[in-house]
Order: structure tokens, then sequence, then C-alpha cells
């Protein structure tokens, strides 16, 4: 049996190569964040939310006799250095039902210091009449107070749930794709997003040609339209946006609540236990955020502006580049090309093949300074051969029409930022645009 390769192939600019470790990457890391959702989720219903439902709709009501009163102590770690934590505990003597019961009952939070404890200790007396909560199905476990931890509620649902939809959501999407080829996909209604693709199935007289109605929807401000950019790059900046949002409102509720106990001089050490790894999390996802952000942005917006769409074989157009930003660009290019696409299947691989098969240097300027709130406007002229191929989209194959810009500031990487065109067949007889 032959195991799919782990790396591509590239050989000049064309790549080939198996989809299936890829495919089996990315299933993974989303059934790890379901099953990490899964437990933790399930740690918190089962050691916080059910008890905590249970006190406030199950427990029945009784009244108790204080007959004897202690300091619980509490070690966290096994370590003999090991500070302990202080809690008041109160023996009770009540009814529950038709017997009568002591047990003793928690006074309070645990508390870091002793002396705050035994204040609280002191609140009650022996022989004190207190009303108190038991269970009825084991009549000596018993509360002296009911509520809600409202932030371990709110960690309960948000946490797990946001591990549950990323994960839930990512693994859908890869088991959906996997073992299947492009077209099968399509015959299923999962056909990957192609820009060029969508909308009708083909233009209106041109069978297997994309249609171009969503790139003529945007009219341009000096020529006729404005190309829309292809951005796979602003769905990964969604996702960490999105991740880095509700981890970190989890984070927030977790330090409001850990700052008012701190205020109220008491440490509750398994909440700091929790918040401090979070909020290491926390802060890488912003990082990370912050830094798809700046790289998105830090060498301003590309537009781009054409003065006829579809284009034709043989065809002159004029091309508008506006580039925004700050700072110093070593280079600026603009080209177009043709990129060639094949998805077929080896065995039990599915493979897809791109390659730039034709390429037409259109303009490059060097040495570009652009000054705060302004932007580099330059036109260009773009001429298509007479025996250029027109753009083709089908199950197996494609044939995609582009303009590419190729950017490289002195203070950021470099980019590539690419404008889709569609290019229609030369009629019988029609003069060339």
């Amino acid at each position: 049996m032959r195991l799919p390769r782990f790396f591509s192939k590239k050989r000049g600019h064309r790549r080939t190569g198996s989809e299936v470790w890829g495919s089996v990457g990315e299933a993974l890391f989303h059934a790890a964040l379901v099953v990490a959702g899964v437990a933790f989720g399930g740690l918190l219903i089962t050691g916080i939310a059910v008890p905590e439902w249970r006190i406030n709709h199950d427990f029945l009501e009784s009244r108790g006799r204080v007959v004897g009163r202690g300091l619980a102590r509490h070690v966290l770690d096994s370590a003999a250095a090991a500070e302990p934590l202080w809690q008041a505990s109160i023996r009770l003597r009540y009814e529950a039902g038709a017997e009568i019961v002591e047990a003793w009952a928690f006074d309070g939070p645990r508390e870091a210091a002793r002396a705050r404890a035994l204040e609280r200790l002191d609140r009650t007396r022996l022989g004190d009449e207190i009303s108190c909560w038991y269970d009825p199905t084991r009549p000596a476990y018993v509360v002296l107070s009911r509520g809600y931890n409202w932030w371990m509620w709110a960690l309960t649902l948000l946490l797990p749930g946001a591990l549950l939809a990323f994960g839930g959501a990512g693994l859908s999407r890869s088991l959906g794709r996997w073992g299947r080829s492009e077209e099968r996909q399509a015959a299923a209604g999962r056909r990957p997003r192609d820009p060029l693709a969508d909308g009708p199935a083909s233009s209106h007289g041109h069978p297997g040609v994309p249609s171009c109605e969503d790139l003529v929807n945007s009219p341009g401000t000096i020529l006729r339209y404005r190309l829309p950019i292809e951005s796979p790059e602003s769905w990964n900046l969604l996702g960490l946006g999105l991740f880095a949002a509700l981890w970190n409102a989890v984070v927030v509720l977790l330090a409001i609540n850990a700052g008012l106990d701190l205020l109220g001089g008491r440490i509750d050490w398994l909440l700091l236990a929790v918040l401090v790894p979070f909020i290491v999390v926390g802060i890488a996802g912003v990082v990370a955020f912050a830094r798809s952000l700046v790289l998105a942005t830090a060498v301003g917006t590309t537009q781009l502006e054409i003065s006829a769409h579809p284009l034709r074989p043989g065809g002159t157009y004029e091309a508008l580049l506006a580039q925004g930003g700050s700072g110093a660009f070593r280079s600026l290019e603009m080209s177009l090309e043709l990129e060639e696409q094949a998805t077929f299947r080896q065995g039990t691989d599915t493979r897809t093949e791109r390659m730039v098969v034709w390429k037409s240097p259109l303009a490059a300027w060097q040495g570009l300074q652009l000054a705060p709130g302004t932007r580099f406007e330059a036109r260009a002229t773009i001429h298509l051969p007479a025996t250029a191929m027109h753009s083709f989209a089908s199950e197996h194959n494609a044939v995609h029409w582009r303009i590419v810009i190729r950017g490289r500031p002195d203070r950021w990487p470099a980019f590539t930022r690419t404008f889709p065109v569609i290019v229609f067949p030369q009629a019988v007889g029609e003069p060339a645009a």
C-alpha cells in the first residue's frame, strides 16, 4: 500500500501533491477542539453547574440549631510548606423529613487569612437557629446559603461553546471534503468557493465561461469598473478576531470575579489557577490578531479600476492602480497572468495542479515614497493577444485570468494582491475590442 506524500512537489511555478495529509491534520486539529470543548464543558457542568442548580431547586429548607463551631483547614498542595486555606464550619441539628440530623456545613468562602475565617465564625453563636437547606437524597449534606456563581456559569457557556462551534464547523467541513474530488463536491453542493465561478454557471451565450456579473457591480471613480480583490487572508483575520474576542470575554469575567474577591480580602486559589493560563492564551490570541491586522493593513489598500469588462482577445484596455499606505516601496509591479488548473484523482488521492502558463508584465515602478493620507496612482495599458484563450471553468479544469500586483515595501514583508478578470471568446466576425 502506497502512503500519501507529506509534501507536495514543486516544478517551477507548478505545484502538485496529495491533499490527504493536509486534510488529516486539519480534521485532527478541529477534532481536538471538539474533544476539549466536550471535556471542559462536561467538567464544568457536572462539577459546578449541576450541583449549584440542585441546591437552588431541589434542596429542601429547614431550621437548624447551631450545636458546634470550628475552622476547616484546606491544603491544596501536599508539601509541608504549603499555605493552608481556612473556612468557617458550623455543626447543625435540623429536621430532615421525619428524622433529626446533625451535620457540618461550611459558612462562607475559603480564606487565606485565618483571622478572617475566625471573624466570620464569630458571627454565629452556639444555640442560634438559622435557615439551612439539605439534599433530600442525602439528608446529611446541608448548605447555609443559596445562589448562583454567575462568572462560572458564563465560563461554562462561553468557552466550551466557542470550542465546540469552531471545532465542529471545521470538522464538518473537513469530513465533507474527505476523499471527494472537486467534481464530487460540486455534485453534492459543496464546491469550494471560487470568486470567478460565483453566480450563474456560465455566461449567457458562452457555455463554460464563468459569469462576470459579480465583477462588474462596483463602478469605478475614474474608469468604468472597480475590480474586486481576492483576499483569503481576510477570513483568517476574521477567525482570529472572533477567537480573541470570545476568549478574552471569558478572561474579563474571570478577572472581575478575582478582583472582587481580592477587594473583599479573599483569595480564590482555584479561580487564580484557571485565570493565569487563560490570560496567557488571551494575550497570545490578541498578539496574533494584531500581527495579522498590521500585516494586512500596514502597506495600505490596493485598488484597481479597468475601462471595460469582460475582456476580449485582441482587445486593448486601460487599468488604473491606486496604492495606499505610507513609507517607501522598493518596487511595485503589475502583470497580467493566465493560470491553468486541473483536478484529478490518482488512486485514492485527489490532486489539484495549478500552473501559470502565460505572464505579461504591464508596468513597474521603483523607489516610491508615499506620504500619509495620500496614495500612489498610475495607469497601465492591457493588451490581450488575439490568440488568447478565454476564461473557462468545469468540474475538472479551469482557466483563470487575473491582474496581479506585487509590492516590496521597505519595512514590511512583500505582498501579492490578485484581481480576477473574465475573458470572453471572440465572436465570429466581431472586431477586436
